[in-house]
């Protein structure tokens, strides 16, 4: 190309539109790619510069990334301590409930749901993790947030352990033991017999003496013996200057004895729990009962049978009142003995209620029961307690309260105000932990929102060194485009020019 010789003017508007050309293909590449600086070949100190607050930029990003990962972590965290919270203030109702109730059988029935409640705390606990990190897990499980790119400035989250209810540095609420059952039964005998007092004048008066009685020698005393007793055990003897009134007195004072005395004809009914007699006193173990007209003085007790009738024994009286009360003596129910009564009638009352359990076979009444239990007969408003012959002999003794090993942890006014003092503590932790939380929180929330305005910050300056204008390399470009065409149509004119020579020719 060097032989080709241009004028200076077609030389002088060929380098124009080459310039131009330059010029307009820089504003091209910096409007596609909407930078002014795309290499350190465009502007060394703002390419470095920008690259810096860029790379500063990114790196925050990264930590911005895990604020937000720690801000759900301690989400998560103050979500289970929102819902233990409610599971604490829902055991602390329990209790409360507890404390209305006297009854031993529902206290046990709380103290169980209690139990379920500390449970259901515990497993909230375990489940209140976020990725693999969980603020209520306890040992291992501490966050840390870090906020700025040397590391220098950082928030450490300390885990708390509430998956152990027990724990004294947690919540310090421990189950609470339910209570065993207990168990216990009588023997149900009896039997009676009814003699006529009679003497000279006729039938004796209570306050009549026994001397004048025509069945009792002029020297002898009546004894009382329990014939059931191998070789006859004499419970009492009652001297023949006694009154009638005495001898009365002095077979109800015997267990599982029962005497009544009819003063309009002289009759004298006695009940017996087991084989009695009133023997003539000439020797101590007699089993020879005094006649009374043509009737003996025996009683021939025998093992009740489900439909015997309770009156029957020597336990039981008309009007008699048998209650059973808990451990906090509270009252369960009462049941009146009437004529009817029964032993069934017995059990089908003791079966009523919750937590107790009765049975009846071969003369004997067991009973279970879940809490500490009392069955009790009152007459006349005094203590009766001897119904099933406690003590009278070894083969039909029975004791008539349950003691269980192990009693609720509700059994008593005390234990309950006790473990609702540890709720309230339980709940004044929860409360304060979760203000813990809240303002660990809002100082990640507060750097995550800084943080992001600061990366806002760094790419802004960054592209006010490498941005372009968009409009200005608009207009550029636009004026590049005329001015290419005015060379264009200069360059014309110029070849025009130089074509006018061969005109001459």
């Amino acid at each position: 190309m060097g032989d080709i010789t241009l004028s200076s003017a077609v030389r002088a508007n060929l380098n124009t539109l080459q310039q131009t050309a330059s010029f307009m293909s820089d504003v091209q590449n910096k409007l596609a790619t909407g930078k002014k600086v795309n290499s350190a070949l465009d502007n060394p100190s703002n390419f470095f510069t920008a690259s810096g607050l860029q790379s500063r930029a990114n790196d925050l990003g990264t930590l911005l990334d895990d604020m937000g990962q720690s801000v759900q972590t301690i989400k998560a965290a103050d979500d289970g301590i929102t819902a233990i919270t409610k599971l604490v203030e829902s055991a602390k109702a329990k209790a409360n409930q507890a404390l209305q109730t006297g009854s031993q059988y529902e206290r046990k029935q709380f103290a169980a749901q209690y139990n379920e409640l500390l449970t259901q705390i515990e497993d909230v606990a375990k489940d209140a993790g976020y990725k693999g990190k969980n603020l209520l897990a306890g040992s291992g499980n501490d966050l840390r947030t870090i906020f700025n790119e040397d590391s220098t400035s950082k928030l450490d989250v300390s885990a708390v352990d509430y998956t152990d209810t027990t724990l004294s540095n947690g919540l310090n609420l421990s189950d609470l033991a339910e209570g065993s059952g207990g168990g216990t039964g009588f023997n149900l005998s009896g039997g009676k017999t009814t003699i006529t007092l009679t003497g000279a004048d006729g039938a004796l008066n209570s306050n009549s003496a026994l001397s004048e009685l025509s069945a009792l020698s002029s020297t002898s005393n009546i004894e009382i013996v329990n014939t059931s007793a191998t070789s006859g055990a004499n419970l009492a003897t009652v001297s023949r200057t006694a009154s009638v009134q005495e001898l009365v007195d002095s077979l109800n004072s015997q267990e599982g004895v029962r005497a009544e005395f009819d003063e309009s004809n002289g009759e004298l009914t006695i009940y017996s729990n087991e084989d009695l007699v009133l023997g003539d006193g000439t020797v101590s173990s007699s089993t020879a009962a005094l006649t009374f007209g043509t009737v003996t003085a025996a009683v021939d007790a025998s093992d009740f049978t489900s439909g015997s009738t309770l009156a029957d024994s020597g336990s039981f009286a008309l009007g008699d009142t048998i209650t059973l009360t808990d451990g906090n003596n509270y009252e369960l129910g009462s049941l009146e003995i009437e004529a009817d009564t029964t032993v069934d009638d017995l059990v089908n009352f003791v079966n009523d209620f919750n937590g107790v359990t009765a049975s009846f076979a071969n003369g004997r009444v067991a009973v279970t029961s879940e809490t500490d239990l009392t069955i009790n007969s009152k007459r006349d408003g005094s203590d009766n307690t001897d119904f099933g012959s406690q003590g009278y002999s070894a083969t039909t003794g029975g004791n008539f309260s349950i003691a269980t090993s192990d009693d609720s942890g509700f059994a008593t006014d005390n234990d309950i105000n006790r473990t609702i003092s540890k709720l309230n503590n339980a709940l004044s932790n929860l409360r304060s932990q979760a203000s813990e939380f809240g303002t660990n929180l809002s100082i990640v929330e507060n750097r995550q929102d800084f943080t992001t305005s600061l990366i806002n910050t760094l790419e802004e300056g960054a592209g006010k060194l490498t941005l372009a204008d968009t409009n200005e390399e608009g207009a550029n470009l636009l004026a590049l485009q005329t001015r290419q065409s005015l060379a264009s149509t200069s360059l014309s004119f110029e070849s025009q020019a130089d074509q006018n020579v061969l005109r001459l020719f």
